[in-house]
């Protein structure tokens, strides 16, 4: 009867080792899965990135030529302020005489 019951005992750790190794398989698939749905993820994220600094890079660049093209505008209206402002100075100093 021990030996019965030592075989009916070795059958039931059997069955608790194949479970627990079905059981890693099915978590090693899940993990799997994962990583394969993470690396997408990750690449779609590297695509937007480098899209993004492009981007970023383009205003920047457009941003430098509207600065530009402002300081222009304002150093030529100044330079017709000073010179248009001097004759004005002169004009007011001959009317108030």
């Amino acid at each position: 009867m021990q030996a019965l019951d030592a075989l009916e005992s070795a059958v039931e750790r059997r069955r608790e080792a194949d479970r627990d190794e079905d059981e890693l398989a099915s978590r090693i698939q899940a993990l799997g899965a994962d990583r394969s749905r993470l690396a997408d993820e990750l690449d779609g994220s590297l695509v937007k990135s480098r899209k993004l600094e492009r981007v970023n890079r383009e205003i920047a660049e457009r941003l430098d030529g509207a600065i530009e093209t402002i300081r222009e505008v304002l150093g030529a209206a100044a330079h017709g302020e000073d010179s248009a402002g001097g004759e004005d100075e002169d004009d007011d100093a001959g009317e108030d005489e």
